[in-house]
């Protein structure tokens, strides 16, 4: 996978189910951190995108669940990026720190420009240099 960017978080305790394990969705806030801080680096704006008329949605999402993180983890998210059509495709993982995958994802994304399904320039423009 040739991530292109990747930040360090750490498993909070109450982030982890009676079995000392973290709960299945809060892999999705993880993820989704990791997809705005990434955004964030690009110059782009949630907020000043909606003003524009453009919302970048999760239309589809898998998971796939390898070696569970525990209480005081520290891990590292990396994130990869592809386009297919219209969709912005986020290949996220989360490593341990000894390199073992812990989670793997496929977050698909599309844009909705005043409403409608549509592309945008504005993220083709920030993702340009890497999306091969």
């Amino acid at each position: 996978m040739d991530y292109i960017y990747e930040t360090r978080m750490e498993v909070r305790d109450y982030e982890c189910d009676i079995e000392g394990i973290v709960n299945n969705a809060n892999y999705m806030h993880y993820i989704e951190h990791t997809r705005h801080l990434f955004l964030k680096q690009c110059g782009l704006s949630f907020a000043e995108m909606h003003a524009k008329g453009i919302d970048a949605v999760v239309a589809r999402v898998s998971m796939q669940f390898k070696v569970p993180l525990r209480c005081d983890d520290e891990f590292i998210s990396r994130l990869a990026l592809t386009k297919e059509g219209i969709r912005y495709v986020f290949h996220q993982d989360l490593f341990k720190t000894d390199g073992r995958l812990a989670f793997r994802s496929k977050v698909e994304l599309v844009c909705l420009v005043n409403g409608r399904l549509g592309n945008s320039e504005e993220y083709d423009k920030a993702f340009e240099r890497f999306i091969k």
